[in-house]
């Protein structure tokens, strides 16, 4: 769909001669001869953008401004105001009542198209991002449950966002860490600012430090501009850290200085760059005993640890699971535009009685799985793939879960794995897809597993 653009100017030679040649570059116009008009017809006709003179009877383009931002939302139409009196004090005053840019009389028919695309294009990416904002906030919209335990970490994520401290998420994975992330970080002052994710376990050290902290020319073979990193990019905002348990010493090394004086230098530069910035951390792994280990710094532990959040297993939830159930069920008959589906009361009993090793993020697997698969508005226990994946059945445990704790869980993790790959034709990227993992993290995880059963 062309762009349609409003032309405002009380002179007919400047119209028309603007309305032919902006039709010559593939624009829809309207015209209006004066600015009661151009509000009028702004309302009925709802262009892309305004081309506004200054100079004109009954209102003038600066009236036309004003009462423009009472009707329409700040920044929602841009307008370039045009005038044949090259002033200094006008272009002043057009910018802050909201014009984007500001020409002189006589155009230039080159110039005037450059201004336009930019503005156009302009106002099409703000909408995107819009979008995509609205997107994600959708997605990440709220912390569904109200059992007791995850009431008291909300109550308490809630009393640390009001902060600047730096705050560490903790609980097994997929228990929900980077929602409660998003939601401290939609709870706090610096809301409107950005909130930017890094997981510091899909990315080798190298390209994390560089994701990080960026880079200047010539840092490295290939480096033919300066880049920021994403601590720049969350200036004012909040970064999240996910899987902080994995970042290497050497890194943990230098985010603990971003930490004590917020400054860094890119890769390769000797510039200190300052930051203004608000941390969250996160990770499954015991930071204590890694700290003993020597696997993790304790001076960055103490960083890090000035709020910490630990997040229930679902396990120990049971009350929230028909909740959360429905709600992946909502979302995913959604997207595949199946309103009306639902659990049969078996399958609901089937999804209470499974002891889920993989907290939320299995859950939701297996929901997405049951809507794309099942034929019926109702999802029976088969549906689920329950049996497959270690059913708990009245008096019977699977093997696995006879082991102890930390066995159990690597024993399941091992198991949903391989059974991933072989759906997958052992295609390893098809596999990450079905478990919506990173493929570098599924990699690293095969890994680890080979490893542990190498004999020593």
């Amino acid at each position: 769909m062309k762009a349609k653009i409003l032309i405002v100017d009380d002179d007919p030679d400047i119209a028309t001669m603007l309305e032919d040649r902006l039709q010559a570059s593939d624009y829809g116009t309207v015209i209006a001869r004066d600015g009661v008009e151009a509000l009028e017809l702004i309302e009925q006709e709802t262009p892309h953008l305004m081309l506004l003179d200054l100079d004109m009877p009954r209102l003038t383009g600066l009236e036309v401004l004003k009462r423009l931002q009472k009707v329409r939302p700040a920044d929602d139409l841009p307008v370039i105001v045009m005038t044949a009196h090259a002033s200094i004090d006008a272009a002043v005053e057009a910018m802050k009542a909201g014009a984007y840019d500001f020409l002189t009389k006589p155009l230039d028919k080159d110039h005037l198209l450059i201004v336009i695309a930019k503005a156009i294009e302009r106002d099409s990416l703000k909408r995107q991002v819009a979008c995509l904002k609205s997107e994600v906030d959708g997605r990440y919209a709220s912390i569904v449950g109200m059992s007791a335990k995850i009431r008291t970490v909300m109550e308490s994520a809630q009393r640390a966002a009001k902060s600047d401290a730096s705050v560490l998420l903790l609980g097994e994975s997929g228990t929900g860490k980077e929602l409660f992330a998003r939601s401290i970080h939609q709870w706090s002052l610096r809301q409107n600012l950005p909130l930017v994710v890094i997981n510091c376990v899909a990315l080798t050290e190298t390209l994390l430090e560089n994701e990080l902290f960026g880079h200047e020319r010539g840092a490295f073979t290939g480096a033919d501009r300066l880049q920021k990193g994403k601590l720049e990019m969350a200036e004012g905002g909040t970064i999240f850290l996910d899987e902080i348990g994995d970042m290497s010493f050497p890194l943990q090394a230098k985010l603990l200085r971003v930490l004590q004086d917020r400054e860094f230098h890119r890769v390769g530069g000797t510039r200190l760059v300052s930051v203004n910035i608000r941390i969250i951390a996160a990770t499954n792994k015991n930071l204590q005993q890694a700290v003993k280990a020597g696997q993790f710094r304790e001076d960055l532990f103490f960083r890090l640890n000035v709020i910490s959040l630990t997040l229930p297993p679902l396990r120990e939830r049971p009350d929230d699971l028909p909740a959360l159930a429905k709600f992946f069920l909502n979302r995913h008959a959604r997207e595949a535009k199946r309103p009306g589906m639902m659990f049969s009361l078996a399958a609901m009993e089937a999804m209470s009685r499974y002891p889920w090793p993989g907290n939320i993020r299995e859950l939701e697997n297996v929901v997405a799985r049951a809507v794309v698969l099942n034929q019926s508005d109702t999802i029976e226990t088969d549906m689920l793939s329950l049996d497959a994946m270690g059913r708990t059945m009245p008096g019977e445990l699977p093997p696995h879960l006879s082991l102890p704790y930390h066995e159990s869980l690597e024993a399941h993790s091992r198991y949903i794995i391989e059974r991933a790959i072989e759906e997958a034709g052992g295609n390893q990227s098809k596999a990450a897809d079905r478990l919506k993992l990173q493929r570098t993290y599924l990699a690293r995880l095969l890994k680890q597993q080979k490893e542990k059963e190498e004999p020593e």
